[in-house]
């Protein structure tokens, strides 16, 4: 008989869609937009979430099952799920201190927590309350002295993957947080203002915790900078396309794993492979670039159903995932690894320091239930139940 396992989480949360409508209540509107938002028309934005539903999984009833195994071996490492937290820029705007809340949740979880380099927590102090264990996704800086710098201190808190952003050349139209001022850098306007007024429990937060900043490039930055500055100081710092010729920089100097984010074609995997990565995470940036794009779930299942691709690195998927459902269909077409930015934001907002123990809790449960039904006891075994 198998063994039992339960996950405890909060009851009245048991999805995304509550803990979002949960979270709309206590975040400001504008910082709720700017999490929430697509590009242009966000189209492809939706397209991320409704096509998973075209992949149907099948059960076998009748098979006689064991005791159900979730973890995941990723670059030498044991997970204990086979899921993740995106990076996400500004995340101390939309819930004070989330970095920490969900670096902490993960390393208690032993899931990998991603660390933005826009984010609002530095390289340093989410190493420190992750145990080491976070990883750091690279906006690729114009200027390779501070491409090197940040490296220099990834490599000095042993950083254990890197990960590399190639899908922003330019930064997405994005009409919501154009009207909102929340373009970099994000401008508090006197509706803004109001909107915080109206969710008083993020403001105290909020004041407890400090007024959010980009705290890894701080020391890059010249005191006393203005926000005018800033917007200034981050287009010349972050202005460009990532190449190969970038990319291959990296990989010369550094020696861990190292991942790219936002591959989505033919043409940039078989570059990825060619440069030597180990992994890719297969992404449209949460559909906040490329109206026109596919959805993420689309491109993966092109790029991972080419065995000559799975054979040399890892495919990984980021987008669109809503439930332990998703996480199914998402292996049975392919993906090694899973990544979830928003469903950890909405966690967050809704239940704060609690938020990250209870998200990564209840896909723990979806997953963990799915996999009962369809009588299987690793991840490996999705793609046989792929109808």
């Amino acid at each position: 008989m198998s063994k039992k396992i339960t996950f405890p989480y909060h009851p009245q949360y048991p999805s995304v869609a509550d803990l979002r409508r949960k979270a709309k209540n206590r975040i400001p509107k504008f910082a709720f937009d700017y999490l929430e938002g697509g590009c242009n028309e966000g189209l492809n934005l939706a397209r991320n979430e409704t096509d998973f539903d075209d992949i149907y999984l099948k059960p076998n009833y009748l098979r006689v099952g064991g005791d159900i195994d979730m973890s995941v071996e990723l670059f030498g490492r044991k997970y204990s799920a086979p899921f993740g937290v995106s990076p996400i820029g500004l995340q101390g705007l939309m819930w004070p201190n989330a970095p920490e809340i969900l670096a902490r949740a993960a390393a208690k979880h032993d899931i990998p927590y991603t660390l933005s380099t826009v984010s609002t927590s530095s390289i340093e102090r989410i190493a420190e309350v992750s145990e080491g264990k976070a990883w750091f996704q690279l906006y690729h800086p114009t200027e390779n002295k501070l491409r090197d710098d940040i490296l220099s201190r990834l490599k000095a808190v042993e950083c254990p993957v890197l990960v590399v952003l190639v899908d922003v050349p330019a930064f997405g139209l994005r009409y919501k947080e154009i009207k909102s001022g929340l373009s970099i850098p994000p401008k508090m306007s006197v509706n803004n203002i109001l909107q915080a007024f109206a969710r008083p429990l993020w403001g105290i937060k909020t004041l407890q915790h400090g007024i959010p900043s980009f705290a890894t490039l701080k020391p890059y930055m010249e005191k006393g900078m203005d926000m005018s500055q800033l917007g200034q100081f981050m287009n010349r710092t972050f202005t460009g396309k990532v190449d190969i010729e970038k990319v291959s920089a990296i990989r010369e100097i550094w020696k861990g794993p190292l991942v790219l984010k936002g591959i989505a074609t033919d043409e940039d995997m078989q570059a990825a492979i060619k440069i030597g990565v180990d992994g890719v995470i297969v992404s449209n940036h949460g559909g906040r670039q490329i109206d026109a794009g596919e959805s993420s779930i689309n491109s993966l299942i092109k790029l991972a159903g080419n065995e000559a691709y799975k054979s040399k690195l890892k495919i990984m998927l980021d987008g669109g995932i809503r439930s332990g459902v998703d996480l199914a269909r998402a292996h049975a077409v392919g993906s090694e690894f899973n990544f979830m930015g928003r469903p950890f934001m909405y966690g967050v907002g809704a239940l704060g320091n609690e938020g990250g123990d209870h998200t990564i809790n209840m896909f723990k449960a979806h997953l963990y239930q799915i996999m009962q039904q369809l009588t299987i006891e690793k991840i490996s075994q999705f793609p046989e139940r792929l109808l």
